[in-house]
């Protein structure tokens, strides 16, 4: 049966690639967007889709649909942008929630939140299990977005215990690949986009701290597999990659496969900036079936390769 599908954040990096997954499945989706962070033309090509809607909307006002499933992706996720207006950040985080688990509330539709690895902060064990309760500055420069994802997932638990609600919380690690914004401050886009201009490459700190980085594809993968799961099922659950890079490891990956001249520089390291990110998967691998399968010398070719083509334009 074909199922009607809501992504909230649809337009940006993660959302245009999930719109794409959930019509090649056979869905009708739903795509919103406020296009804060999100790009009209990571969905171009989606537009002439017979099954395919675009609906410019802010997840922070009340939204009316009929559908049978919601992702609910709507948030900046990089530092640059999460913490340019750190108050629409929090808002975003947690009436976006209300919204939408109101919305799956009053239609039954079941509804996944898309949660970060950063609601570990900077974390006293390693590698990260869900049942860790996390180390988190609340009054820091990155609380917005930390705080703010911890909020929303204490909001989608009273939702389903108080209300019954269908939800799936999953715990997003680094993430990389085609249509990350060049200007996020990520820093594999930050690298590559360097890379390719022969800037200077800029590894905040001694570039000791590691970080788990997982191919888009890998991740939506496990992202849809949650959704399939029984209602018995809700998470939290770590979706990344658990190889453990360090950032100089990769500055030097990306050095080798753009063939640059870029030089490597070393600045301080930001506030509450978490020197290790490593997700332990055992339970995606156990309930969903779940592990990653594209190496990161293979997935940063092809995000290389995408940038290589945006540049120029």
């Amino acid at each position: 049966m074909r199922k009607r599908i809501l992504v909230t954040g649809g337009a940006g990096f993660l959302g245009s690639h999930l719109c794409e997954k959930l019509l090649e499945q056979g869905n009708d989706v739903i795509c919103l967007d406020n296009y804060f962070t999100g790009d009209k033309r990571n969905i171009a090509h989606l537009i002439g889709n017979p099954y395919f809607e675009v609906i410019r909307h802010d997840v922070t006002q009340p939204f009316y649909i009929e559908v049978d499933e919601i992702y609910n992706l709507a948030c900046p996720a990089s530092p640059i942008h999460y913490q340019f207006n750190p108050i629409k950040t929090i808002k975003t985080s947690v009436m976006g929630a209300i919204n939408m688990l109101g919305l799956a509330k009053r239609i039954r539709a079941k509804i996944l939140q898309a949660s970060t690895s950063e609601v570990y902060g900077d974390p006293e064990i390693h590698p990260q299990t869900e049942s860790y309760w996390g180390h988190v500055n609340p009054i820091g420069s990155r609380a917005c977005y930390d705080e703010g994802k911890r909020c929303a997932e204490a909001l989608f638990m009273n939702y389903h215990i108080q209300n019954k609600v269908r939800i799936k919380i999953m715990r997003i690690f680094n993430t990389y690949g085609p249509r990350m914004h060049p200007h996020d401050g990520r820093v594999v886009s930050n690298f590559i986009v360097q890379a390719l201009k022969n800037e200077d490459i800029t590894i905040y700190g001694d570039g000791s701290q590691t970080r788990s980085f997982c191919y888009v594809d890998d991740l939506l993968e496990g992202m849809v597999k949650l959704m399939q799961t029984g209602d018995e099922f809700i998470g939290p659950v770590n979706v990344g990659n658990p190889g453990e890079f360090t950032i100089l490891e990769l500055a030097e990956k990306v050095l080798k496969l753009t063939g640059s001249k870029s030089k490597l520089i070393f600045l301080p390291l930001p506030e509450d900036d978490p020197m290790q990110r490593q997700p332990d998967i055992t339970l995606a691998k156990k309930v969903l079936d779940w592990e990653p399968k594209i190496p990161l010398e293979e997935g940063l070719g092809r995000t290389i390769e995408y940038f290589r083509e945006t540049l120029d334009k």
